[in-house]
């Protein structure tokens, strides 16, 4: 019998799990050269002084440095080292951001019972009739580029897109650790 308990309570446990709130959570993914080992990196550096890749028109400063701050404690918890000199590092790191604006609709179907109708929203005597919901929101995309310094090519692509709250933009550095921390644990 416990061992039917147990059973029965590591299932609900993971149902339980998978429905928590993943709605708004980062999706993250990465693209690898597979021609470079990077087994043996140990030291990195920015690939430019600016350390962003393209800046955006209306990119605030302040922001610019949470990410700068965020990207190389990332790398850092992972084990490796910054350097300032890029041609003696190992690889070399960079990365871009945006954001734009998305529309989402969705379509309920609503079914009202009628005595019979013609149309094309009629089947079998009921009216089918759709309501729809219109939403509009931000989403920002960070992408992370590692480059090998030796071969002097791209070694790792990396990419996390999210929902930007209201939260987010009342505190912007809580927002960007987490996404930043996910998206360099896949290197």
């Amino acid at each position: 019998m416990n061992k039917v308990a147990l059973i029965i309570a590591a299932s609900v446990f993971s149902v339980l799990t998978g429905c928590a709130s993943t709605a708004y959570q980062p999706k993250v993914d990465f693209d690898r050269n597979e021609n470079i080992t990077t087994k043996h990196y140990k030291t990195f550096a920015w690939l430019k002084e600016t350390k962003i890749l393209a800046m955006p028109e209306d990119f605030n400063p302040v922001m610019k440095s949470r990410f700068d701050s965020a990207i190389e404690q990332a790398f850092i918890a992972k084990g490796y080292t910054l350097t300032e000199d890029s041609e003696n590092a190992d690889f070399t790191i960079s990365y871009t951001l945006g954001s734009r604006e998305k529309v989402k609709v969705d379509t309920f179907p609503h079914g009202y019972r009628f005595s019979w109708g013609w149309g094309r929203h009629y089947y079998n005597g009921i009216y089918m009739a759709h309501e729809n919901r219109v939403r509009s929101y931000q989403e920002g995309k960070l992408a992370i580029d590692v480059f090998d310094v030796k071969s002097k090519t791209p070694a790792w692509h990396g990419w996390a897109v999210q929902r930007i709250h209201t939260k987010d933009a009342e505190n912007p550095g809580k927002a960007i650790k987490p996404v930043v921390d996910l998206l360099v644990s896949k290197f």
